[in-house]
This record gives C-alpha cells, structure tokens and sequence, in this order.
C-alpha cells in the first residue's frame, strides 16, 4: 500500500555546499543527457561541473545483477541504471562520497555452507529506491526523494515507467556456417553478442509510454546528450522507444553525441566507430546530431574519411578532444569531458 506525502522534498540537513564547477559552468544551461550504466555515469559527473540544470533520463531494459532478481521478484522497473545516474550527480563533497558510496556499495554474503546468500551481490542503492517505489507509489516521486536525500545536482527519470525487454538477433559463425540466434534479455544478448555480430534489435512492449517527465525534459532542454555507452543495450534503446524518439526529432535543442573510448567491445566486435554511427541511422534516420564528441584514438588514419562520411549523413560536426582517463584506457576523465562539451557547445550556440 502506498503512502502519500506532501509538501516540499526534504533537504539535506547540512549546510549544502557550493557547486564543484570548473570555468566553463553556466547556471542557466539545460542539459538532459540520455543514457544508462558507466557511459551515462560519465557523461553527468562531467556535466555536472558545467550545467546549472541536468536531466538524466535512464533505459528500464537490464535484466542482469541486482537490478535482475529486483525485477523479477519485485516486478519493478530495473533500479541499478538509475542509482548510478543519481550517485554521478553527487557533490565531490564529504557529503555527495559518502552517499555516492553508500548507493553503491555492494554487499558480500553467504550462508552456512558458503554459498552465495540472497543479499549477495544487491547494490544498498537498488533495495532503497525500490523501498521508496513502494512507499511512494510513483517511480518519479521516489528518485526525486532519493535524489534529494543524496543532494543530487540534477534530475533522474527512466525512460518508461514500464519494464522493458530487449531482444536481438545474434549472427555468428558456427564451424564455417552462418547462424541466427535470437536472445531474449539485455544481459544475454550482451554476452551472445561477443561471439557474433548484433544484426537487429527491438523493445517491447513496443507501445511502452515514455515518462512525461522526460518528454517535457527533451523539449524544454537547451543541449542533449546522448551516449557513450554499450551501444545496443544503452544508446540505441532511447531511439526505440518511439514516444521518445519523436520528442528527440521534434526537440529543438541541439544534440550531442559522445564516442565510446573502444568502438569494439563485447557488443560491437569488430566494429568501426563509423559502423556506430552507420547503426545509429539505421535505428533513427530521421535523428539529426550537431556534434560528435571523440577521442583522437578512437577513429584510426585508416577510417578517418569513412567516419567523416558517417557523421555528415547525421548532419553532424566532428571534435575531437581527448578526453580518455590517462590511468584507464575505457574510462572517460569527467574534467576533461567537462572541458570538451563546453568547447563544443561554443562551437554551435543553442
């Protein structure tokens, strides 16, 4: 039985801090970037040191880990996307690490014989957020508790209040044939995909109402953000969903896209960045970008004009900015992400 409540949502009961912000930080810039799991993490702990206000707005198709047994227990949308978009919106402060810790912390447990107990492996953040789900009753209003109880610097919304499922086809070869495998579930089609090459991909339910709140978000919004991220299960999906995509074609903000650091991961073996951007216009042609943000080592010599190409035909401009963590080859430095996304935005003005 959900409980209602009234009034303002609660503040942090400490003196909140200023903003931690770099010198490109514009209190009036909106923001609403589009994402899920570490390449959504990335993309807000950068934005958050230069936009006064910031969206997020999270995929509800992982069926994997915590979120996974969540879900299927508990018939909710998946959590764990969602409470790594409200820990990268934390304050570098003592109050925004613990929270961001605490959210993420995972558990360590085992019964008697030394299995694996029912708690192992489940994030503190997910079981909260669920709790505040039932209590609460509305998805929205229990991230909008949750954000306020972390001193989130945004606003975290999924996609769909409805659990969504993602499916694909799989093709491989197999003993020098070429095979379909269809799969069934995030999880799976992102460990199938490694032994194959992802051929199609579908949401269902296909009819899945977008969440008002994001809608509104996308058209109000001066710039959006979309990925880096695992491709298939936490870029492309926002352009499946087809409430949203509309919003996205019709939005007149202007629109951002980030490279991932590896084009070639578990999911898109063997494929070039140009191949990403060929996929992302397969999935949405209608979908215009004006700017492309990637590392120098991201796109070799020998694909440079065939990248060129696939980012004209979405209509957009190409910067490259290194903005690879020195010490972490597949992870995107937040400050150095910060400073690439203001030089991009001063490129094309909103």
């Amino acid at each position: 039985m959900s409980m209602h409540f009234t009034g303002q949502l609660p503040l942090a009961p400490v003196q909140r801090p200023e903003r931690a912000t770099i010198g490109h930080y514009s209190p009036n810039l909106k923001v609403t970037a589009l994402g899920g799991g570490h390449g959504l993490y990335a993309t807000l702990s950068a934005l958050r040191l230069i936009s006064g206000e910031i969206t997020a707005i999270v995929t509800v198709a992982d069926d994997g880990g915590s979120s996974g047994v969540i879900r299927q227990e508990m018939d909710v949308i998946p959590p764990g996307d969602l409470r790594m978009a409200l820990a990268a919106l934390c304050d570098d402060t003592d109050w925004g690490r613990t929270w961001r810790d605490t959210m993420q912390h995972r558990f360590k447990t085992s019964d008697l014989s030394g299995e694996p107990g029912t708690l192992d492996n489940h994030a503190l953040g997910n079981l909260l957020i669920v709790a505040l789900w039932e209590l609460l009753g509305d998805p929205v209003d229990g991230l909008a508790w949750a954000g306020a109880l972390l001193g989130a610097r945004g606003v975290v919304l999924p996609m769909s209040t409805t659990p969504m499922t993602i499916s694909g086809t799989v093709l491989a070869d197999e003993d020098g044939q070429l095979t379909r495998r269809s799969v069934t579930g995030q999880a799976k089609l992102a460990k199938i995909a490694g032994a194959g090459r992802v051929s199609h991909i579908e949401l269902s339910p296909a009819n899945a109402p977008a969440t008002p709140q994001a809608l509104d978000a996308i058209e109000l919004t001066d710039w959006i953000i979309l990925g880096p991220g695992s491709w298939y299960t936490s870029v492309l999906p926002h352009l499946l969903l087809e409430e949203q995509r509309a919003a996205l074609d019709q939005s007149t903000a202007k629109r951002c896209l980030v490279m991932n650091l590896q084009p070639s991961t578990t999911e898109t073996q063997g494929m070039s960045a140009a191949e990403h951007l060929s996929v992302l216009h397969y999935y949405a042609p209608e979908f215009r970008i004006d700017v492309i943000i990637a590392d120098p080592t991201v796109v070799t010599e020998d694909h440079a004009a065939e990248f060129s190409e696939a980012a004209e035909k979405l209509g957009a401009t190409v910067v490259f900015s290194k903005v690879k963590d020195e010490h972490r080859d597949t992870v995107h430095d937040p400050l150095r992400l910060a400073v690439a996304f203001s030089e991009a935005f001063d490129k094309i003005p909103s």
